[in-house]
């Protein structure tokens, strides 16, 4: 490979990079059906044609946003793999970060409400995606009563369910309160009521 080819390489790794911050912004303000290529095409200051090239549909482009999306969040999951309570303990620091993040945050609740819709293209991504997660928090629940750490009545598969949609719905109410309300002081709370240990 030349010098050449490999700016070449680089600029157009930029270029994609470029295209999905602007895509995750405009994904956000005006959700998937309200978003236009040729919009996010202007704003990075290529031609409709261009982006085509690094995308060729309007679906790969917001699947690859959210993949972009779910790679940020699974590798910073990921930093000491975690298990049981330190698991549920890491899902709280998520909804921290995820109060420096409104973007993120606005594109996730925007196209996951609308993929609710059997036809739209992100719908098998958030169907496989609330699967994986509920799975993942119930394995950590289920950790967490072997450990002793979780009390009798609280169910690992109800337990599970419950925080996912928490975690969600505190999210629209802090964008709808303009960021006031406390994501990761409210799933503490929560949280914190099921376990027999300090959290």
């Amino acid at each position: 490979m030349t010098p050449g080819t490999q700016r070449g390489y680089a600029k157009g790794r930029a270029k994609r990079t470029e295209i999905l911050d602007q895509a995750m912004t405009l994904f956000g303000e005006a959700g998937y059906r309200g978003a236009s290529l040729r919009v996010i095409a202007t704003r990075c200051g290529i031609s409709h044609p261009g982006l085509l090239h690094h995308f060729p549909t309007k679906e790969a482009l917001l699947l690859a946003v959210l993949q972009r999306r779910d790679d940020v969040d699974d590798e910073w999951l990921a930093l000491g793999v975690t298990r049981g309570v330190d698991h549920l303990r890491r899902l709280v620091d998520l909804a921290e970060l995820n109060a420096k993040r409104r973007g993120i945050v606005e594109l996730f609740s925007v196209v996951a409400a609308e993929a609710t819709a059997p036809d739209h293209p992100a719908h098998a991504y958030f169907e496989a995606r609330y699967r994986t997660s509920v799975a993942n928090t119930e394995r950590a629940y289920l950790q967490a009563r072997e450990a002793g750490e979780l009390r009798d009545d609280v169910d690992p598969s109800a337990a599970a369910q419950q925080l996912i949609a928490l975690m969600d719905g505190l999210q629209i109410q802090w964008l709808i309160s303009d960021c006031a309300t406390d994501m990761a002081g409210v799933l503490r709370a929560h949280v914190r009521a099921q376990l027999t240990v300090e959290f």
